[in-house]
């Protein structure tokens, strides 16, 4: 259950930032879920290989270079979902950037078991 919330959360967070970014077009629910699913595998299976190959570069570049790299797999994503554009480098760049600050944000507030979670902070008296 929570993969499937987490699921329709990145994809929320998908049509908000071809919203928001011009040369990202979401043209749908359906391609904005099949472009969440992607754009998860993706990030699961390739995501880290490429992290691994492109260390040296991560590091000479001070990690400038991993929005560089999911930006790359995002424009990767559009171009094997029908429905689901990017056009340009900058649009991927902070496409990327977005998408990543939104989802994180929303998943944050989903716990394993795809519940909200409610964090209480209780102030102690001292």
């Amino acid at each position: 259950m929570g993969f499937l919330i987490r699921l329709f959360l990145n994809a929320l967070a998908l049509v908000i930032v071809s919203a928001v970014i011009p040369g990202i077009e979401v043209r749908g629910v359906l391609p904005a879920l099949a472009a969440a699913f992607f754009l998860g595998v993706v990030n699961a299976f390739i995501r880290p290989v490429l992290l691994i190959l492109t260390l040296p570069l991560t590091i000479i570049t001070l990690g400038l270079f991993i929005p560089l790299l999911n930006a790359a797999l995002l424009k990767l994503v559009s171009l094997m979902i029908q429905g689901f554009e990017v056009h340009g480098f900058w649009s991927a760049v902070f496409g990327a950037i977005l998408i990543s600050l939104i989802s994180g944000v929303l998943n944050l507030l989903i716990n394993d078991r795809g519940r909200v979670e409610v964090i209480v902070h209780r102030h102690r008296n001292l």
